[in-house]
């Protein structure tokens, strides 16, 4: 009986052994991040602070209960404060903490990567699609 050959790059390593508990919380928190929403409303608070209209206009086509529910997830997560001014109407004004701010980085430069490869991603789209029939 042969013993498989080890794929390179895939010996573990201490500390870095599958720990299914953090494998969901790691699922969960990349659905958050990876969501479109939430790579959007973080992009345009990375602008500055936004009133909630100032952000659904921005972003357009968001319905007012999407992103609603995007800035609740982002606040809960301790991404994104939210501050009610006492004023007539009350304003409320939401902002990237300093955790939403270093999400930043790593969300422009996966929209920008996303950018770059859009056409040879559509080619290898159509390649795979012609082969599989569909």
């Amino acid at each position: 009986m042969t013993t498989p050959k080890r794929q390179e790059g895939t010996s573990p390593t201490p500390g870095m052994l599958h720990v299914p508990g953090d494998c969901r919380a790691v699922t969960e928190l990349l659905g958050r991040v990876g969501d479109k929403w939430t790579v959007l409303v973080v992009n345009t608070l990375g602008r500055g602070p936004r009133r909630f209209n100032e952000l659904k206009r921005e972003l357009g086509s968001i319905s007012q209960r999407m992103l609603t529910l995007t800035l609740r997830a982002l606040e809960r997560d301790g991404l994104v404060t939210r501050t009610v001014f006492p004023t007539v109407p009350p304003r409320v004004d939401y902002e990237l903490t300093g955790l939403g701010r270093s999400l930043l980085e790593p969300v422009s430069a996966l929209g920008g990567w996303a950018v770059s490869n859009r056409e040879a991603i559509a080619k290898a789209r159509q390649r795979f699609d012609r082969r599989a029939g569909v």
